[in-house]
């Protein structure tokens, strides 16, 4: 792994900054699109608006944003890369992070098949022990994607050594739902943006096979390296698709960032303007809009409500614009009193702190 830090003591507290955002921009995005997730955009605005979500919308009478399974997924995503990249720094074991990934997502879908960690099976042989499986605030069902499940189910690790060739993966074939971009933002947080392309993608193959399900993982953990290395997000994106043009198979992905850049050129937001980008329940299509409303919005929070307040996947395509935010802006960019109210917020937070020091230490 290559981590993106300087070695100045300013440029690690920018890259924990970036880390921390990243990872909290990501609930914050689905903690506003998650209520409205399976709402038309007709719907969302008779229900709260003309202008749509405007903030946090509570459950009930708590004060709490809850989170869905792509921020479950994505801290299950990062616990597992600080667990290979400190297995690498202590005992010189590289390479095994793909297990270490598959491993991590058994324990996420612990977490939907029980009530408690006290009902959780116990680790398999040699898998670690301990960490986010034990938070009782993780052990809830909020709409997973059935590629997700009925892949992570099948318990295949994908070989970090084989090149990405564009064919159908061994699990779930066709699928190419945003399940797998939805949790793929950590990889490029300790990673150059090859590196990252490689190990989003194969890592999305453990529950999509469809090359533009995997690309779009590997293309946001690309554009999120380069965000955190300091780039602004439309060279981000530019550098992707030079880089997605060296797969096969890379197409479909590469279209639908184009179309974004070449969109959000228009200006003038509107959700009718995002939902020309689709509605996001497929890979490119939440990838495309989530990086849309990042790069047209005037501000971080009229981005955020724009990522979510259409007719679709609204907790995805506001998870990945939160991540998009966060890594090039930092955590302090994030409005504090949405941030405040988000699910998790303390334990995200101290993630995001563990995964940059991780990568920080030589």
């Amino acid at each position: 792994m290559t981590e993106p830090w300087t070695s100045s003591l300013a440029g690690e507290a920018v890259y924990r900054a970036r880390v921390r955002g990243c990872l909290l921009g990501g609930a914050l995005g689905d903690a506003l699109g998650y209520p409205v997730e399976f709402s038309s955009l007709e719907r969302i605005r008779a229900a709260h608006g003309e202008r749509g979500v405007t903030g946090p919308v509570f459950a009930g009478d708590s004060d709490v944003a809850r989170i869905s399974d792509d921020t479950q997924m994505t801290l299950f995503t990062a616990e597992a890369l600080i667990q290979a990249h400190r297995r690498e720094r202590l005992k010189g074991i590289g390479g095994g992070w793909a297990l270490l990934v598959r491993w991590a997502y058994e324990r996420w879908l612990e977490t939907q098949r029980h009530s408690g960690p006290e009902h959780a099976a116990p680790p398999q042989s040699g898998a670690p022990e301990g960490g986010l499986i034990t938070q009782a605030w993780l052990y809830a069902r909020r709409a997973p994607g059935n590629a997700c499940v009925s892949g992570v189910a099948q318990m295949y690790a994908p070989d970090p050594g084989l090149a990405l060739d564009g064919k159908p993966g061994e699990v779930n074939p066709d699928s190419k739902g945003c399940g797998a971009v939805m949790r793929s933002a950590p990889f490029g947080l300790l990673n150059s943006a090859e590196g990252a392309f490689a190990m989003a993608a194969r890592a999305a193959q453990i529950t999509h096979g469809h090359p533009t399900g995997y690309y779009s993982a590997g293309a946001l953990a690309a554009i999120v390296a380069h965000l955190v290395a300091g780039e602004s997000l439309e060279g981000a994106v530019l550098r992707t698709l030079r880089l997605l043009k060296r797969h096969s198979g890379h197409e479909e992905t590469s279209a639908a960032l184009t179309e974004a850049l070449d969109l959000a050129g228009e200006g003038s937001p509107s959700a009718e303007k995002v939902e020309r980008l689709g509605e996001g329940w497929v890979a490119e299509q939440a990838l495309a809009i989530g990086v849309y409303c990042a790069l047209v919005a005037p501000s971080v929070p009229d981005a955020l409500l724009l990522s979510v307040n259409h007719s679709g996947d609204s907790d995805s395509t506001g998870s990945i614009c939160g991540n998009l935010l966060g890594a090039r802006y930092g955590d302090l960019a994030l409005p504090h009193e949405w941030v405040e109210r988000v699910e998790g917020r303390a334990q995200i937070a101290a993630l995001a702190d563990d995964l940059a020091a991780e990568s920080v230490r030589r």
